[in-house]
């Protein structure tokens, strides 16, 4: 299994709006880096859910629903989704100035490659997250 984040501003999708539809294609990526870090994702992989913009703040874990196929919102066949589905809500919001004050997280990609949509997690990173929420 592999772990990964992916972002979104709550005004345009949030994890709670995941929560009520169950289940959503990831769309919109138009990053070369975060597209193939679409294709690499497996069923089963599992996401840790940020919040861009308003909050930054990790909120919620989700899965990998279904794998990479071609976004139906473009005639593009260079960009790709996935589906997602929620897993849970975390207890408490990790933000993106906990995440940098906590030494251990210091090459996670949240802090060294901040812009990219779509960031693989390596699994302690993964596990530190849900401690910092509470959720271990």
């Amino acid at each position: 299994m592999n772990y990964w984040l992916i972002k979104s501003e709550p005004f345009k999708y949030s994890f709670d709006q995941l929560l009520k539809d169950k289940k959503t294609f990831w769309e919109g990526v138009r990053n070369y880096q975060a597209r193939n870090n679409l294709r690499a994702m497996k069923k089963g992989d599992l996401l840790l859910f940020y919040h861009s913009n308003e909050g930054k703040e990790v909120v919620g874990i989700a899965k990998v629903a279904g794998e990479a196929y071609q976004d139906p919102t473009t005639d593009d066949t260079n960009w790709v989704v996935v589906d997602v589905a929620p897993v849970k809500k975390l207890k408490n919001p990790v933000t993106l100035a906990m995440v940098k004050a906590d030494k251990r997280l210091a090459q996670m990609a949240l802090v060294t490659s901040m812009r990219l949509s779509v960031q693989p997690v390596k699994r302690e990173e993964f596990d530190l997250i849900l401690e910092l929420a509470g959720e271990q």
